[in-house]
């Protein structure tokens, strides 16, 4: 007999035999029946015992098989009758929390040291089905303008900027570093391809301890090849940012609903305001040299009430202090052909156009006191000609995190990793 889904159960005949395969969500026992609630992958389904037949402990998988019979009572209007229960692993432990229950009424440590059952739990579930319905969104829109998916090393030489804390490693009794980010090499790959993207984990050996910084996550980084300027990375990225807020429409409905969110609209076009503008929006001095989390705020709660919007761009941040390889405006180059993505009153993506000739990344490297000879792989690529260029970069979990607006980030991520954790 093929197995049938929970999900598809309300389609299966009145009186036809069906196989389920699934988890022990909760067991009932009443004085004339068991009910037995099975969850899979796609939902719940309700199976009626004899009473005092015996049951494996939640969270055991078992495999029933019984007759669909219509009942309005039952999720989908069909449970399944008759039924033989049948253990497929040995009998599981209690879980740390009630799995059965709607939410999870539990304290995040809690949450995160037990991930590999919390995460069964429907909300639970529902966070992840979002960020999968991204990553096809992200790939799906990328794919539909030509771009070309990559994957660059994680075990590097050189940390991707001077001064940046990195995870050394021993890599065959000489050292190498994980990699912060895919930069370098998304460059060079627009040399080849023109345009890139890559889905993959960055590793930041930055001690911070707050809400929405992690030691590992998972970046979406793009970069295409022959712009003018760093307005068509911005209108690229809006593209993506649309393309991933339908596919969680259309593809993690049913996730959407259980967590009752609002998906963010995206405009044709997002505001865009200058960094110095930006700051005095935000009440913040005139010499600030980025965005604090509390600009951020204020700056997402002007975009909402001036143009509807949940995301707003700032670009021209001062070219001293972003990265080097950030490209100056011609114009004035105190300001950087740079921008950030503020979704929600928190900064989502960096982005810009890059530097693409080699004089500009020696005489770069000569004016921030960076040594050459660490980026020679690197800045050696643009001698053979590398195309005006530029991109940005998502974080996944941060993106989830505001969707959601969870007050954590762990709270989206699977396993994560930061300053205390390293298992599970």
């Amino acid at each position: 007999m093929r197995r049938t889904l929970t999900s598809h159960l309300p389609e299966a005949t009145p009186g036809s035999p069906v196989l389920l395969q699934g988890w022990v969500h909760r067991r009932r026992p009443l004085a004339r029946v068991t009910f037995l609630v099975v969850r899979d992958r796609t939902g719940l389904a309700q199976v009626v015992l004899p009473a005092g037949a015996e049951v494996p402990p939640e969270e055991t998988p078992i495999e029933v098989t019984g007759t669909a019979t219509a009942n309005t009572q039952a999720p989908g209007g069909v449970e399944v009758t008759d039924a033989t229960v049948i253990a497929l692993a040995e009998p599981a432990e209690t879980p740390a929390v009630e799995l059965w229950r709607p939410t999870l009424e539990t304290g995040l440590p809690t949450l995160l040291d037990h991930a590999a059952t919390t995460w069964r739990h429907p909300m639970q579930r529902a966070k992840w089905e979002l960020a999968a319905a991204s990553l096809r969104g992200f790939r799906d829109t990328l794919d539909a303008q030509g771009f070309t998916e990559v994957q660059s090393p994680k075990l590097v030489e050189q940390a991707t900027e001077s001064g940046a804390n990195v995870f050394e490693v021993d890599y065959f009794g000489r050292p190498a570093f994980l990699a912060q980010s895919p930069q370098f090499f998304k460059q060079q790959l627009v040399g080849i391809f023109e345009r890139v993207y890559e889905v993959g984990p960055v590793f930041r050996a930055e001690p911070h301890d707050t809400v929405r910084h992690l030691a590992e996550y998972v970046s979406l980084d793009v970069e295409l090849g022959f712009v003018e300027d760093h307005h068509p990375v911005m209108a690229c990225l809006r593209d993506v940012v649309a393309g991933m807020v339908e596919a969680v429409r259309v593809r993690a409905e049913d996730a959407v609903v259980r967590l009752g969110i609002e998906l963010p609209e995206v405009l044709p076009e997002i505001p865009v305001i200058h960094f110095r503008d930006a700051l005095e929006i935000a009440g913040a001095p005139a010499d600030e040299r980025d965005l604090s989390p509390g600009h951020e705020r204020a700056l997402g709660e002007w975009a909402k009430a001036e143009h509807g919007s949940d995301f707003l761009l700032v670009d021209g941040y001062p070219t001293a202090h972003r990265a080097f390889y950030s490209h100056p405006d011609p114009a004035d180059p105190h300001w950087s052909r740079s921008f950030d993505l503020i979704f929600r009153g928190v900064e989502l993506v960096s982005g810009a156009q890059r530097l693409h000739r080699y004089g500009d990344y020696v005489r770069t490297l000569e004016e921030r006191g960076y040594p050459y000879a660490p980026y020679a792989s690197y800045v050696e690529a643009f001698k053979r000609g590398i195309p005006p260029h530029g991109g940005f970069a998502i974080g996944l979990e941060r993106w989830i995190g505001r969707l959601v607006e969870a007050p954590n980030i762990r709270e989206v991520t699977l396993f994560p990793r930061d300053l205390h954790r390293l298992a599970p």
